[in-house]
């Protein structure tokens, strides 16, 4: 009985530390790519080269890029590595134990990460997108890194190589009566490889990937769903012209 109090405690207090941090500090809008199919692609390749080392996709195979414009072959060529084949699921390799030494935890499963990450402070992808753009060094923690978006998060910045590393700016405002911290803006303290722009869309083309992911099906759906509005409607019409044809003669 103890130990379930205990795990329940737990919980409520991962959960009111997620909402502590959204309430915190505000989440930037991500661009709306699902439609761009060059952006989708490169978004694509930055998971399987950057998240798939440590994260999985285990609902996702795969040959279901070929959705993105991408041939078989091409998966194949570029986006498959190791003993994988293309119709697996797209599975990381490694090891949960090794990845709860490390981290703390068994790195989560990101198929639906863009669907479950949304609050009141936007969407799962403005989530993502302020997240994967907030990160900074941290010496007090173990991975040497640290967030804004999620504070004493336990992944490292591995795309610190692309954005090089920065530094948050606070100021001091007085709220309530208190002195509080307010961020201000990121100092760059040593360049990457992409200028900040460059970053920015990357970040944006890879979490409209994990967007897409999390609902491959969607863009057919909004288009059958156009389609189905416009049937009612004339189906509408005709319905109202018969019914009126029908009582004409009736007084």
């Amino acid at each position: 009985m103890k130990k379930f109090i205990l795990i329940v405690m737990m919980a409520f207090g991962l959960a009111a530390g997620a909402r502590a941090a959204e309430e915190g500090f505000h989440w930037d809008k991500a661009p709306n790519l699902t439609n761009d199919l060059p952006a989708l692609q490169n978004g694509a390749r930055l998971f399987v080269n950057y998240c798939l080392n440590c994260h999985s996709a285990e609902f996702m195979r795969y040959n279901r890029m070929r959705d993105l414009g991408l041939t078989e072959q091409q998966i194949k060529d570029n986006l498959v590595f190791g003993d994988a084949k293309v119709g697996d699921m797209m599975k990381s390799a490694i090891d949960p134990q090794q990845a709860k030494d490390w981290f703390g935890a068994n790195p989560p499963d990101l198929s639906l990460i863009a669907r479950s990450r949304s609050g009141h402070g936007g969407s799962g992808a403005d989530y993502l997108y302020t997240y994967l753009r907030t990160f900074y060094r941290d010496p007090a923690k173990p991975t040497g890194w640290n967030n804004l978006a999620f504070p004493n998060v336990g992944m490292p910045h591995v795309l610190w190589q692309l954005q090089g590393e920065r530094q948050p700016e606070f100021e001091q405002e007085e709220e309530h009566g208190q002195k509080v911290e307010v961020f201000k803006g990121w100092k760059q303290v040593s360049p990457g490889t992409m200028t900040t722009l460059q970053y920015d869309e990357a970040v944006g083309d890879l979490v409209g990937f994990l967007t897409w992911m999390s609902e491959p099906a969607q863009n057919s759906r909004v288009r059958v769903g156009v389609w189905v509005l416009i049937f009612l409607g004339v189906f509408t019409f005709f319905a109202w012209r018969l019914n009126a044809a029908y009582w004409k003669d009736i007084h």
